[in-house]
Formats: structure tokens, sequence, C-alpha cells
């Protein structure tokens, strides 16, 4: 497998991701053509440089995951950087093989390479698979997010 940036051509797979999913089909648009909303948004992603959208590759160059991270520099413990992880997505046919294990794997190495005090996520209630995932990775529920949609 390998993890390397996004690029506009693999914006189609992802979204397709994305939108493959109980939650995700309510709220993306994915259509061929794409909408070019999802390629202005890649678009703002991409010039933002705390903006990470990885895609993993397997063997055969398939496009098999996807996440983003962003990199929040803040004033509070003292001036640190907290690394974000969302959007994260395995491919329907690649789930179960230990994949999502990997994504938070390297995503750790990366939030440390770039000195992140802490690695964050939310994730939704309507999710309880994935909060038992996370919480095998030894992520906590030490907050209580919320959220105003608009």
């Amino acid at each position: 497998m390998e993890f390397r940036k996004a690029t506009s051509e693999d914006v189609p797979t992802i979204v397709k991701m994305i939108a493959d999913d109980a939650l995700g089909s309510k709220r993306e648009n994915y259509t061929i053509p794409l909408p070019k909303k999802y390629y202005d948004a890649f678009e703002r992603i991409d010039s933002d440089h705390n903006q990470e959208l990885i895609v993993i590759e397997n063997e055969n160059g398939q496009v098999i995951a996807v996440f983003q991270m962003t990199f929040i520099p803040y004033l509070t413990y003292q001036g640190g950087i907290r690394a974000q992880i969302e959007g994260v997505r395995v491919h329907k046919d690649h789930r179960g093989l230990g994949i999502g294990k990997k994504v938070f794997e390297w995503a750790i190495r990366r939030a440390k390479e770039r000195n992140a005090h802490l690695l964050q996520l939310t994730t939704d209630k309507k999710r309880p698979d994935a909060i038992r995932f996370y919480e095998s990775l030894g992520f906590k529920a030490t907050h209580e997010g919320m959220k105003m949609h608009f």
C-alpha cells in the first residue's frame, strides 16, 4: 500500500467513497460528471499548507482509502499544534482487512512529525462500530463535541 497526497484526478473516487455510506449518501451528490463544487473544495484543501488530503493505493494502483488531516495552530498548550483527522473512508471492498488501523498508524506518525501534541477526531454518534474502532486504537471520549449546522 502506498500513502500519497491526493490529486484532482482522485476527486471522483474520493467523493464516491464518501457517498457510499449510510450517512454520506444523504449529504453527498456523487454524479458523473462530478459537480464543480467538489473540485473547488479540493483546490482550497490542496492550497492550504495546514491541510493534507491523503489517499491510499493498493498494489494495483487502485485508491482504496482516503482521509484528511488538518493541523491547527493555536495559543493554548504554549502555542501548540493540534492534529485532526476527518473523512476517513475505506472502500467497501477492502473493509475488515486492517486498512483503517494502518491509516491511523500513519496519521499518528504524521502528527508527531508535524510536532502536534495530540490527534483528535469527531465521529457521528450514529456510528457505534466506528466509535468502538477508535476506542480500540486508544482514542478517548474526553470532551463533548457540539455543532451548529447552517
